[in-house]
């Protein structure tokens, strides 16, 4: 509950499943959520079934008037946005708001993102700070304003990232994390004193853009540590990927969800693939060997090594494909 006996009346705006973890922090915390807006239901997967948010789905447990626009425009959705006379809105990994939806509560509009801002801007924020080897990253709640993630902050937590972690532990410690975050910046705002500071600018900030099909292709040619980043920052979604070549020009696409690396210099040609096809596949790179730990082939589900190579065999010389 609501320690403080202040009670907001909020609007929240959010889609998977990081965002229903906060709307059940807020729900618990004794605010009123008069409504949330979430993505319209969409068919997903091989048979195509219609397949609702995860902020719908906890919304409606909860009993919570939900809205699905299509356009965040629409004279209807704004009005009966209007109607709601929320205090904040609260948004967390939704789309961009545009400036009359933003701008109409009386406490303002607020986002919890993954990162510590003004680094890592963008979609992919977790997903970056790891391919780019950070040790540190962290959660801002701002004030949204008519730019995409560069309005005044209100607060930030630091958190370290394990040197073995992936995209996917760190998404759901700061899931967690962000909980707490999220509830006193409401408090904040209510109380009448959230202390704001500008976003300091910089020509050497990091961004954090979406990730796309190409973005996952494994870059073999970087240094092994990178590569490991990469595989790693990229787990277990949207998932590293590489083509596999053999001596007879057969090409294999697999999917890497997890690796290690074996800092011992290679004898063999660097992009060879070894395989003793009972417990092990590693990739010789020029600075070490990266053993492959969970892999998926086309049309298979994802296993362990050990695992795959009991109905897998690879016969020949392999060697990995380095796209250009």
């Amino acid at each position: 509950m609501n320690p403080s006996g202040k009670k907001a009346r909020i609007v929240f705006f959010g889609t998977p499943e990081f965002a229903a973890s906060q709307l059940k922090a807020i729900f618990a915390a004794g605010h009123q959520v008069a409504a949330v807006v979430t993505a319209p239901d969409k068919p997903a997967g091989r048979g195509k079934k219609i397949q609702q948010s995860a902020v719908k789905q906890l919304a409606e447990k909860l009993q919570i008037k939900v809205l699905q626009p299509l356009n965040l425009k629409d004279p209807d959705f704004i009005q009966e946005l209007r109607q709601l006379k929320a205090d904040i809105f609260v948004v967390v990994a939704f789309r961009m708001l545009p400036e009359l939806v933003w701008s109409m509560p009386p406490r303002g509009t607020f986002n919890l993102h993954a990162s510590l801002l003004p680094n890592y801007r963008g979609a992919a924020p977790i997903n970056w700070a790891i391919i780019n080897g950070e040790k540190e990253t962290g959660l801002t709640t701002f004030f949204i304003n008519e730019k995409i993630d560069e309005g005044k902050l209100i607060l930030q937590q630091e958190m370290m990232i394990g040197p073995e972690e992936n995209a996917g532990s760190l998404h759901d410690r700061m899931m967690h994390q962000g909980n707490a975050l999220v509830t006193e910046t409401i408090q904040l705002i209510l109380a009448g004193n959230p202390k704001l500071q500008p976003q300091p600018e910089s020509a050497m900030l990091k961004p954090a853009p979406k990730i796309y099909k190409p973005d996952c292709a494994i870059q073999w040619q970087l240094p092994i540590n990178k590569v490991y980043n990469q595989i790693r920052g990229l787990s277990p979604y949207p998932t590293a990927y590489t083509d596999l070549i053999n001596e007879e020009g057969n090409v294999l696409r697999i999917k890497v969800y997890d690796a290690k690396i074996e800092k011992e210099k290679p004898e063999e040609s660097p992009l060879s693939l070894l395989t003793d096809n009972k417990t092990f596949l590693k990739v010789a790179l020029a600075d070490g060997y990266l053993v492959l730990l969970n892999i998926q082939l086309p049309g298979k589900k994802n296993l362990k090594t050990p695992e795959l190579l009991k109905g897998f065999k690879f016969d020949g010389k392999w060697q990995v494909f380095l796209e250009k």
